[in-house]
This record gives C-alpha cells, structure tokens and sequence, in this order.
C-alpha cells in the first residue's frame, strides 16, 4: 500500500509538471494581441456630454492649411509620431534604425483588413484637421494646434487602412461613419472625447448622427 502510494504520487507529479509546461509553452507561443488607441470614455459619459452641448453652425474653411497643424513630431529619438502609432497599433512590428515600420500586420478597425505593409496604412486624425478647423481651432496658437494634430493621450489618432481614410477626408460623423459596423459605438466615443476634452463646436447634423450612433451603444 505505501508504495503504491509512493508511485501515485509521483505519478500526479509528473502530470502537473507537464500540465504546467503546457500552459507556459501556451503561454509563450500565443500570438501578439492588436494594440489600439487609448480607451475612450464611455457612450453614457459621452451621451451626458452630447446633452450639453448646443449645435453651432460650421465655420469656413478660409485660410486653413494643413502646415498650420505641424504634425508627425518627434516623440522619442528618431520616432515621430506616426511611427509611434504604427508600433502601437500593429501586431509584431519591427522598425530599424530610423524607426521606420519595416514589417508587421496592421487590422485596420473602419473596413475590418489587415495590411502587412506600413505604405498600406495611413494614421487617421479621428476629428480631421480641417473639421477642427472650422469648429474652432483656427483661432488657436500654432503650438496648440501641434499639439492637437499629434495628440497621443486621447484617442485622436489611429492606424487605419489609407484609402479609407482618404474617403473619410474631412468629414464629420454626420456625413462619414466606418463602414465596420461593429466599430461605429467606438468611432462615436472617440470622436466625443476629442471635441470635448479640445472644446471644439459641433454642428447639428454632426450631433444628431452621434446620437443616433450612441443611443444603440
């Protein structure tokens, strides 16, 4: 009897020990997770902000320019910020010395595709240049405006696919949405928290389309 409980023993010993290399084999082998942009407040803070604000009507794009947003700054030696967003976003990425992405796989959240090539990949202004523009920013500073073009704190800036950001343009979620419907409730918080947090106008069309996104959040 009590060898046979020596051998049982050893026995479950060695199944743990194998169960527990298992796990970390597992656990070492298990694919990168995608990255994304900060987290954005939730849809009922963004639904409470939205009660707030009063629609105001468009302004003109006269005199914008994009140079007026001075963006793709350095972040870290020689990372600038659309670098910076192409690391955080994208599964496996490897840069060389320069920081340039020179292989990785990118799932672009608008259209649902994944791009192993960075040409393949613009990085989106979530509220365009041109809209904050004509919400307000043209009567800030220079430097405010860098700022807000390479803003890395809230979720103003993501890697996306480059011609659907291209069809995006500058336009606000009352005339463009993600054709990805699954992350239009995400899309609406994001661009919520930018105007919010840069105190940017909103017209009612723009208004209207977030609430009616937010509202089956």
């Amino acid at each position: 009897m009590a060898l046979s409980s020596v051998v049982y023993a050893r026995r479950i010993g060695v199944l743990a020990s194998a169960a527990a290399l298992a796990a970390l084999t597992s656990l070492v082998s298990a694919p990168a997770a995608q990255a994304a942009p900060p987290t954005p407040i939730s849809a009922s803070a963004a639904r409470s902000y939205l009660a707030t604000v009063t629609p105001k009507a468009e302004g003109s794009t006269s005199g914008y320019s994009r140079d007026l947003f001075p963006h793709w700054s350095t972040v870290s030696g020689t990372c600038n910020t659309r670098e910076t967003v192409l690391k955080r976003d994208g599964v496996n990425v490897v840069q060389d010395s320069a920081c340039a992405a020179v292989s990785g796989s990118w799932y672009s959240e608008y259209d649902g595709a994944t791009w192993t090539a960075a040409s393949d990949i613009d990085i989106d202004h979530m509220v365009p240049l041109a809209e904050a523009w004509r919400s307000g920013a043209n009567s800030w500073t220079t430097s405010k405006r860098q700022q807000f073009a390479n803003d890395l704190t809230r979720p103003q800036l993501i890697a996306v696919t480059d011609n659907v950001n291209q069809a995006k343009g500058d336009l606000d979620p009352g005339k463009w949405l993600p054709s990805r419907t699954a992350y239009r409730c995400t899309y609406a918080r994001m661009w919520v928290q930018v105007k919010q947090h840069w105190a940017l106008s909103m017209d009612s069309g723009e208004k209207t389309a977030l609430v009616n996104v937010l509202n089956g959040c």
